[in-house]
């Protein structure tokens, strides 16, 4: 992301250009240089103002349209053959518990995973009920993925990583530039201004013009110099003393610079083996499908192809310091209309249980269960009834939900639904529950409660929220 690239416009009378100073020298931050940027980030860290932000992250997996909660974790066999899993169940690691038949991965790992049978909130349409889930129903209508740079800082102050990611199919580069996502309805600010909008890596604009350096390579020395003597004036003018030299905050600008960022997104240097392990390039929609629906021509972009490559760089990000990143998988909204459960199940539910299989595996290998908290959602789940259509409709009043790892109790399923898997018959479990699973595993709650720089309306969001009982760690 942090690059330095030739680029001769236009330049002064002393070779240097006015768009190279602006963003070397103060990286569109204010007249902060990026140097100075440490320095004041390391400030507060010292003060103990950091100390409220826990080291974990947050991998949300979206699945757009409306995850049918039947054919994935409820199954539900014992219902009529309209109500039950289309195509069956698994067994799983947990005695006694089924998945759908699509996810024999995911079973072979429940014992790393809470499974939720009864997630509600009664909203049917895509855009509300997104947007809902997505901002855990907290008031300020803010994402959760705005929430926590809004808490913790815009990056982290280390690695200069932004602190909250949107990985969608589109960032994974041009080959798969054609498939869909809409993550416009989970990535909303509410309340909060646009600068804290989930930082999405392939829609360009002012903040990766700002990471980008259009420096020539040859130039770059003399132009660190430049700054360093820059740097080293407005260090003798503050009067508030340092806490660590000049050259070391001068050094980590620098390293950022030069391209640590950049690291983080690129996945072509992983072991050959873990790229096997994620792919889902495989995972094709068969010719002619597209052709027999009635809304044939959307089903093209919601192959899965893209999802096991954004999986593994929401493990390279986590690492590397963003702490939630959003990964989208479109196709979900399996009417019938394009996509149904009978042919779309086949197709979305293999990529979902490769890509999370391997994800799981990855984690609990690096040591990193603990850090990273998955969470599985969509908008709503679908309709208990099958349709004529081979499909299912709309359903807020059952939703899916699921979790993995973050240091909180796996190996459970939580709540259960009725007879029909049409509602919640113990347990019940609200998006203000999300929210405070979420943030609870984030955030030191009782800190965040001290802090005077949060809108109230915020920290009461935060701060009232509720985890749920069965996952208190």
């Amino acid at each position: 992301m942090l690059k330095v690239v030739a680029n001769e416009i236009s330049r002064t009378c002393q070779t240097s250009s006015r768009r190279e100073f602006l963003q070397v020298g103060t990286l569109g931050l204010g007249g902060l240089s990026l140097a100075r940027l440490f320095s004041t980030a390391s400030h507060a860290s010292e003060a103990g103002k950091l100390d409220f932000v826990k080291d974990k992250a947050v991998v949300m997996l979206n699945l757009q349209g409306g995850p049918t909660h039947i054919e994935t974790f409820d199954p539900k066999m014992t219902a009529p053959s309209e109500y039950r899993a289309m195509f069956g169940e698994v067994r799983t690691s947990l005695p006694g518990v089924t998945f759908g038949s699509h996810f024999p991965g995911l079973a072979r790992q429940a014992h790393r995973m809470a499974v939720v049978r009864s997630f509600a909130h009664g909203n049917s349409s895509h855009s509300t009920a997104s947007a809902m889930v997505s901002a855990g129903g907290n008031t300020t209508k803010a994402c959760m993925g705005s929430i926590y740079p809004r808490i913790a800082g815009m990056s982290h102050l280390d690695t200069g990583l932004p602190r909250s990611i949107l990985v969608t199919p589109k960032t994974m580069g041009k080959a798969y530039a054609k498939l869909k996502d809409v993550a416009s309805r989970i990535t909303d600010t509410g309340n909060l201004p646009e600068s804290f909008k989930v930082f999405d890596p392939s829609s360009g604009g002012k903040i990766l013009s700002d990471m980008q350096l259009n420096l020539p390579k040859g130039r770059f020395e003399d132009r660190n110099g430049l700054l360093r003597t820059i740097d080293d004036l407005r260090f003798q003018a503050d009067k508030s003393g340092t806490i660590a030299s000049q050259d070391e905050f001068h050094q980590q600008a620098y390293d950022v610079i030069l391209g640590g960022i950049s690291n983080a997104f690129d996945i072509s240097g992983e072991d050959k083996r873990t790229l096997e392990a994620y792919d889902t390039g495989h995972i094709r929609i068969p010719r002619g499908l597209a052709r027999k629906k009635k809304n044939g021509r959307a089903i093209p972009g919601f192959s899965p192809v893209a999802l096991g490559r954004q999986m593994l760089l929401a493990r390279r990000l986590c690492e590397s310091g963003c702490g939630f990143v959003t990964v989208t998988s479109t196709g979900w909204d399996m009417h019938g209309n394009a996509f149904g459960i009978d042919d779309g199940m086949p197709i979305l539910g293999p990529a979902v249980d490769k890509a999370v299989s391997a994800f799981l595996e990855d984690v609990h290998q690096r040591g990193l269960s603990e850090k990273i908290l998955l969470v599985i959602t969509g908008e709503f789940g679908r309709t208990p009834r099958i349709n004529d259509k081979g499909g299912r409709d709309h359903w807020g009043n059952l939703c899916t939900l699921a979790f993995a790892g973050g240091g909180l109790p796996m190996g459970q399923v939580i709540g259960k639904s009725d007879k029909t898997a049409s509602r919640p018959a113990e347990d019940l479990v609200t998006n203000n529950m999300l929210l405070g699973t979420v943030m609870h595993t984030l955030f030191d709650i009782g800190q965040v409660r001290l802090l005077s720089s949060l809108p109230k309306d915020m920290q009461n969001a935060v701060v009232n929220s509720r985890p749920i009982p069965q996952l208190l760690a």
